[in-house]
């Protein structure tokens, strides 16, 4: 492709999107000429180096002279060369990266492995987790640690002061000759990569300067030092960022040097590559740990540097919108990057600047499925290859598939690269026979439950699927925006990527955008936004210091020394000092807080002192407020880093303007293409036939070399002065939905119902002030119907699954009539649904105008961290009665008539106070704000779900609420059909039976009987009786156990709501464990007896053998301080999978607190935290081995312990071995040992080392029926979520 640009540059300007099929590049040629070229990233019968081979063909075409291939390319004709590359990206996906060594601090071999110790995917039995990226382990002995005025352990060492200002001790000093072994011993094995992760470098770094140079002594080619790749606290990401530079850099180092190669005077040629921050580096400086969004962050920097400001106007906030073939990358520019600093890509925790940039399982290639009555897109994905059914290579039905049978792509203007000779078009006909037999499969199913619903045909089923999509791709825009606080609809949407353009009107309409804008160049827009990209180079170091006036002057100070070392690296590079900018950023926090955000500064305004660098405080309480709803005023702001970035600007790169159109544009055929209202009469255009000022309506088809655009009715397309598509985006014709069952509706509303319990969930996080809602995420919000029903339930705490139906439906029951607008129920009782005391739920009816009752409601249930009672935290192990556990309300009016009863819910929050040995809440600020944060949450779902009826109609939606729990209960029928058939066969009869026991020899049995239709009785008669401690658990939990279970052994995505429930009978007889009395504790049932169900019903079904069934609770703390902490263990193995080591199971996902940040912030020495090995059952496969996790205490304090399976081993299942038993052990500085029971209470003194030995996981099958080389069943490939959506989603899952 030829077209010019409006200044000639002085050579030839290539920049290359390296990506992993494709790699486009967008040359600018000295004469004017601006030249686009697509090849195949690999083709090795063609070309070594698909960039290296694009700049030799348009040199050769270009100059005129031949550029044969075998010889270098001179290099004296070019400019620069721009590049990014998924080279790192891919290698870390397919962990094909550097055979790498980890070198840590001693008794930490296993940190990595472990991690945070949360499972990503809350329902995978298999816990498929990415392998490490480390093959051999060396442990370095030598130990620093952070001095503490108040230790009372006599550590005999100087104090010396870090880099950040923080005091430490060495603990213990290197033994350099046992580590220079063991370095050997590794080389020797071909291993030259190698990351130094030792625990505190952060801030004293000198220890790992020693590890490397010597690991440079003997040899490794390789070193990844965590201190100086980025120096942030916390040890487990700062390790897997070094891992990864140590896995990833190498393999860059080696593609830059064989790129390089093929040059002649290489060493003066510039080339520069995309960092995943939207910045350039030179290739001397491209690492792998910031080379992870290499390729996406170039179509970041094109549509913010295009479409911000397009053709001149007014800035708009810019929506990007990246649909390739496997999934979608969503991101947000509003005036300047939005950059985060951790987040977690194919397993791998990483700390650098990265752009935002969110990704949806969504993409060309997502495979369609119908199961169980409902229409599912993704996450599974075709990949290139085999790719779509119309690719003709076997592969599966896809949204290209649908999107072919619909008209919206037309295989004339697609290339004949298809079929098993790449030699054939796309082949519509198969994609036809293929829908065809899906299309029976749907009309089979709504002939069985809807005989009066008329069937399907191939179209319907086809457009279904693609409005799936659509709402698919919907939810993560509305959570970047309506989450943090912005309004959707005030966006633009800029659309690039393959295959946006056949969906960016729908999407824009639903979300109620007005212009779409697709870019002259969006088929190659990450290449042409690395010609639009500046040079950035960035400075971080670590700080520990108050943002007040006496740090001012040591924060001028490090700005200004981080600022001219950038400044002379651009200068160095060749820029002029005036092209420079720098930007100065605090990462800023309030005190005993995580939740930190990197600011820059405002010019001051004189009124209060700041630094010369300008105010930081006033950006960080304007974002703060913006994010979170709230300012916190008498709490102290921590700085955690000090962080310059520093910007060349070396491109000034103008676009040609169009001549003005002078005539209609040229129609070049009429295609027939299916939109809501059935086939219509289809223009379609050439984009490179229009030009400025030509006007379309739709429908009509605008087709580009590299993208095909779908204008749909009600919308208007012009081509701009620069030769981009703007599309203004009507309102479109509204389709009446009726109550009768639609498939594709019902899919639609399940988006919609858990969209709006999600986005309760982020005004509740953003609204809250604990650390518990607010930066663990500790919370559910759901919605529910006029009965009580669950609709919703987003995102997942295992334990509150369902549960919050049972404190619905009790205040239904309870308030009868007494429930009217304005009103705010607070309730946290066992026998009000409740699950502990501190899971306080608020409950909000939704009143419609005309309607006399609550035509729906919403509720969220928060952990609050004190609501009084016996122990700080309100989980006392020793509970007796309910009163011990903080305070108990079955039904009280928060808000009563739209006023908050703030002095009521202050009195029953004190009242645990009047009981003996008990306080009220520790911490009523606190619980009053996070209350009123849950009322927010409730307020906003309010909106939503009356928005959503002014939309479709209240009957419609109170009938998809009904469709919504039917099709879920159709799901779990479905899968107790299948068990009952199965076990029918293998024992002639479908009762299944089980029984297992708490560790006071409590039994808890269950006896499951299935019918033919799929309904089934869980009945746990012969259950034990209450007991007198805190192990007793309500109905509420049982019934969240069961949920869980379910949705687990069904295997796929399904809605959670009442109808996983309907087709299951639960009895439970009265005052036993799971059925106690008014006055039973309580709290040990929902963090212990929990985990026993789940493993009593996965034996009855045969479903895997037992994990570690328990949490291993742990509590130490003073007068002044507390902490609290569940610890992993042993995952049960499966029937096609290894047991996972080191990670929370089931009904817990608690991320563990980093050990840098405990021993900052608590008096407690973390000695190591390692696997078990050895403990996890063996068997066919072999259940994962638990943890060891040793704590030495620093003063006087008192330890808590709740925990279980120190008695009955976790079962293994078909001939697998048990798993090992857990074991809690004090051992006293004084030499003494004592064996723990599974719940006490012990004073320890300095000196005193608690160790704890988590349990295994049980095994499957028999050891002896294969050798212990097993492997697992492989997965299909599904798509790499990334950005601060899945950040958001892995933290709220693992709370």
């Amino acid at each position: 492709v030829k077209m010019s640009v409006h200044v000639r540059p002085k050579g030839f300007r290539f920049a290359i999107d390296r990506g992993g099929t494709f790699t486009d590049v967008y040359a600018e040629c000295p004469n004017g000429q601006v030249r686009i070229i697509k090849l195949l990233s690999e083709d090795p019968g063609k070309y070594a180096d698909a960039p290296r081979e694009a700049i030799r063909r348009i040199l050769e075409e270009e100059l005129g002279t031949p550029f044969p291939k075998s010889e270098a390319l001179d290099s004296s004709h070019i400019e620069w060369i721009r590049m990014g590359t998924t080279v790192a990206t891919n290698a870390l996906l397919e962990r094909k990266g550097e055979r790498m060594a980890l070198a840590i601090t001693k008794g930490f071999r296993d940190l990595l492995h472990i991690g945070n110790q949360s499972r990503p995917n809350l329902f995978d039995l298999a816990i498929s987790v990415p392998d490490t990226l480390y093959e051999a382990v060396v442990e370095v002995e030598g130990r620093v640690v952070l001095h503490q005025e108040s230790c009372q352990l006599n550590l005999n060492s100087p104090i010396i002061t870090g880099s950040t200002g923080e005091k430490l001790q060495v603990w213990k000093q290197l033994d350099k000759e046992g580590l220079r072994k063991d370095l050997e011993a590794v080389l020797a094995q071909g291993i030259t990569s190698l990351a130094v992760v030792l625990l505190h470098s952060y801030t004293f770094s000198e220890h790992e300067r020693v590890v490397g140079d010597m690991a440079r002594q003997v040899g490794f080619r390789h070193v990844s030092l965590s201190s100086n790749v980025m120096p942030m606290v916390k040890a487990v990401p700062r390790g897997f960022t070094a891992s990864a530079d140590a896995y990833l850099t190498p393999c860059i180092q080696r593609y830059i040097k064989g790129f390089a190669s093929g040059f002649k005077d290489a060493d003066k040629l510039r080339v520069l590559f995309m960092q995943s921050d939207g910045g350039l580096t030179p290739m001397d400086q491209f690492i792998g740990a910031r080379a992870i969004l290499s390729g996406p962050a170039g179509g970041v920097v094109g549509y913010s540097t295009t479409c911000y400001h397009h053709d001149g106007g007014v800035a708009r906030p810019v929506i990007g919108f990246d649909m390739g073939g496997t999934s979608t990358d969503v991101s947000r520019y509003a005036g300047e990057f939005e950059h985060v600093f951790e987040t977690t890509t194919a397993g791998v925790t990483i700390q650098s600047p990265q752009l935002d940039i969110n990704t949806v399982a969504a993409g060309g290639g997502s495979m369609l499925f119908f199961r169980s009555g409902l229409f599912a897109v993704g996450p599974d994905s075709a990949g290139a290859n085999p790719g779509p059914v119309c690719y003709s290579k076997g592969g599966p039905l896809t949204v290209t598939d649908a999107n072919l049978c619909l008209g919206r792509l037309i295989p004339e203007y697609f290339p004949k690269i298809f079929g098993p000779n790449d030699n054939e078009p796309l082949s519509k006909q198969k994609a036809m026979e293929a829908f065809q037999v899906l299309t029976d499969e749907v009309n089979t199913f709504i002939s069985a439950n809807t005989p009066a619903s008329p069937p399907m045909s191939i179209f319907e089923v086809a457009y279904g699927f693609v409005k799936i999509a659509n709402e698919a791709m919907c939810r993560p825009i509305r959570a970047l925006t309506q989450g943090k606080g912005y309004d959707t609809a005030k966006h633009t949407l800029a659309c690039f990527g393959g295959a946006g353009g056949q969906h960016s009107c729908a999407i824009a309409r639903a979300l109620g955008m007005t212009t779409v804008l697709v870019h002259r160049y969006s088929g190659i827009l990450s290449a042409y936004g690395l010609a639009l990209a500046d040079v950035v180079h960035e400075a971080q170091e670590p700080c520990a210091v108050v943002y007040e006036a006496s740090s001012f002057q040591y924060l001028d100070e490090r700005i200004q020394a981080l600022s001219e070392k950038s400044v002379l690296s651009l200068q160095n590079q060749g820029f002029e000092r005036s092209d420079i900018t720098t930007t100065p950023y605090l990462h800023l926090r309030y005190s005993k807080t995580d939740c930190a955000l990197m600011c820059t500064s405002v010019p001051p305004s004189g009124a209060t002192p700041t630094p010369r660098h300008g105010d930081f405080k006033h950006t960080f309480i304007q974002r703060y407020q913006c994010e979170f709803g709230f300012t916190i005023p008498d709490r102290p702001i921590v700085v955690d880093d000090i962080r310059v970035r520093t910007t060349g600007k070396g491109c000034s790169f103008q676009p040609k303007v169009l001549p003005s159109a002078t005539s209609l544009p040229v129609v070049e055929t009429v295609a027939q293409c299916y939109f809501s209202n059935g086939f219509l009469d289809t223009n379609v255009y050439i984009l490179d036939h229009m030009t400025s000022g030509h006007s379309v309506k739709g429908p009509c088809i605008i087709i580009d070399k590299n993208c095909t655009i779908v204008v749909e009715p009600d919308c208007e397309a012009s081509i701009t002065s620069y030769g981009d598509v703007q599309i203004q985006v009507g309102s479109g014709g509204v389709m009446e939905t009726g109550t009768d069952l639609d498939t594709i509706q019902l899919s639609i509303f399940s988006h919609r119902f858990m969209s709006i319990a999600e986005q309760m969930g982020r005004v509740l996080q953003r609204t809250a002030i604990s650390t518990n809602i607010k930066e663990r995420l500790d919370f559910s919000c759901a919605m529910f119907g006029p009965d009580g029903g669950l609709v919703a339930n987003a995102p997942h705490i295992p334990v509150h699954l369902g549960a919050m139906q049972e404190a619905v439906q009790f205040q239904l029951g309870y308030l009868g009539d007494n429930l009217h607008e304005g009103d705010v129920i607070l309730s946290n009782h066992p026998l009000a649904g409740g699950s502990h005391l501190p899971d306080l739920t608020v409950i909000t009816p939704v009143f419609y105008p005309g309607a006399l009752r609550p035509v729906f409601f919403v509720a969220s249930r928060g952990h609050h961290a004190d609501i009084g009672g016996l122990t700080p935290g309100s989980m006392p192990p020793d509970s007796e009665h309910l009163w011990q556990e903080g305070m108990c309300v079955k039904s009280f009016k928060l808000v009563e008539k739209g006023i908050f009863q703030e002095s009521g819910v202050t009195e029953l929050l004190m009242a645990p106070a009047k009981y003996p040995g008990c306080s009220g809440t520790r911490n009523l600020h606190d619980n009053l704000s996070d209350l009123r944060a849950q009322v927010a949450a409730n307020h906003k779902g309010i909106a939503l779900v009356k928005a959503l009826i002014d939309e479709y109609g209240l009957a419609t939606v109170q009938a998809y609420m009904k469709h919504i729990q039917e099709n879920a209960a159709v799901a779990v029928r479905d899968m107790l059909k299948e068990i009952a058939a199965k076990a029918k066969v293998t024992t002639g009869h479908t009762s299944l039976e089980a029984v297992d026991y708490m560790d006071d020899g409590t039994p808890i049995k269950l006896r499951v009987e299935i019918t033919e239709e799929g309904d089934a009785c869980f009945d746990f008669t012969g259950t034990g009786a209450r007991v007198h401690g805190n192990c007793n658990a309500p109905r509420a939990v049982v019934l969240s156990a069961i949920i869980y279970c379910l949705r687990c052994m069904v295997a796929h995505d399904i809605p959670l709501n009442q109808g996983c429930l309907s087709p299951i009978r639960v009895v439970i007889p009265t005052e036993s464990l799971l059925h106690p009395t008014e006055d039973s504790a309580v709290v040990g049932g929902n963090v212990l007896t929990s985990q026993r169900l789940v493993d009593v019903v996965f034996r009855a079904f045969g479903a895997c053998a037992a994990s570690q069934g328990c949490m291993n609770n742990t509590t130490f703390g003073d007068a002044t301080v507390g902490y609290y902490e569940t610890v992993a263990g042993g995952a049960g193995a499966g029937p096609s999978w290894h047991g996972r080591s080191g990670v929370h199971t089931h009904m817990t996902n608690t991320r563990i607190t980093d050990p840098e940040i405990l021993e900052r912030r608590y008096p407690a020495i973390l000695k190591s935290f390692q696997l078990r090995e050895g403990t996890g059952g063996r068997g066919l496969y072999n259940g994962g081995d638990g943890v060891v996790r040793e704590m030495v205490f620093r003063r006087p304090m008192t330890l808590s312990l709740m925990s279980e399976r120190r008695v009955y081993a976790p079962y293994g299942l078909n001939g697998g071995c048990d798993g090992a038993k857990g074991m809690n052990v004090l051992m006293t500085a004084a030499g003494e040992e004592r064996n723990l029971w599974s719940k006490a209470t012990v004073q320890v003194l300095p000196g005193d080392i608690f160790h704890l030995e988590t349990p295994g996981g049980g095994g499957y099958g028999n050891p002896s029926d294969m050798p212990e080389s097993s492997t697992q069943v492989p997965r299909p490939s599904q798509y790499a979520p990334k950005g601060s959506l899945h950040t958001y989603k892995l933290t709220q899952e693992s709370s």
